[in-house]
């Protein structure tokens, strides 16, 4: 029988989770406390410092929760979103080396090509700064789609993303 866990969310919601969700945040806890504490270069390095600190982990997990988690690998190391957002100006400094291209697809979707890995990474960024134009964003392993009210609201993120990544 699994147990089942009652927990809130940030605005005051209740909510269920097994006991297999419960490690699994539990194991994302570790992986953000290991993260800030010491620089992981390897996936197995990781899987490592966890079955340490008693936590079930495999590679595909770690692998599973760093992309849920929005962790970047930033030259020898992961590290993750908010670090990354609080080192520099604004937030998206330090991911501009990833985004490739971005482009226009009618008059509401806006297409963001990234570096294999790093789409989900650069969606979070967009998510978290909250720009009134962006409706939303859907992000696969190195596109990202970003939608938009309408046509002026397109313009608007397209000037932003291409003056912060200057592409």
């Amino acid at each position: 029988m699994r147990e089942l866990l009652c927990t809130r969310r940030g605005r005051g919601d209740f909510f269920f989770v097994t006991t297999d969700a419960k490690q699994q945040l539990k194991r994302r806890a570790a992986i953000v406390k290991i993260l800030r504490e010491q620089a992981v270069a390897r996936q197995a390095d990781l899987v490592r410092l966890l079955h340490k600190f008693g936590h079930e982990a495999t590679q595909s997990s770690v692998s599973r929760d760093l992309r849920e988690l929005g962790v970047l690998k930033a030259g020898d190391r992961y590290v993750l979103l908010p670090e990354i957002q609080d080192q520099v100006n604004g937030g998206f400094d330090a991911l501009a080396g990833f985004v490739r291209e971005i482009h226009s697809a009618g008059s509401t979707l806006t297409i963001v090509k990234t570096a294999v890995g790093a789409a989900q990474s650069v969606a979070v960024a967009v998510d978290r700064a909250r720009w009134p134009e962006v409706v939303g964003t859907i992000s696969g392993d190195d596109t990202i789609f970003i939608a938009t009210h309408g046509a002026s609201q397109q313009k608007k993120v397209l000037q932003r993303l291409h003056s912060i990544f200057r592409v």
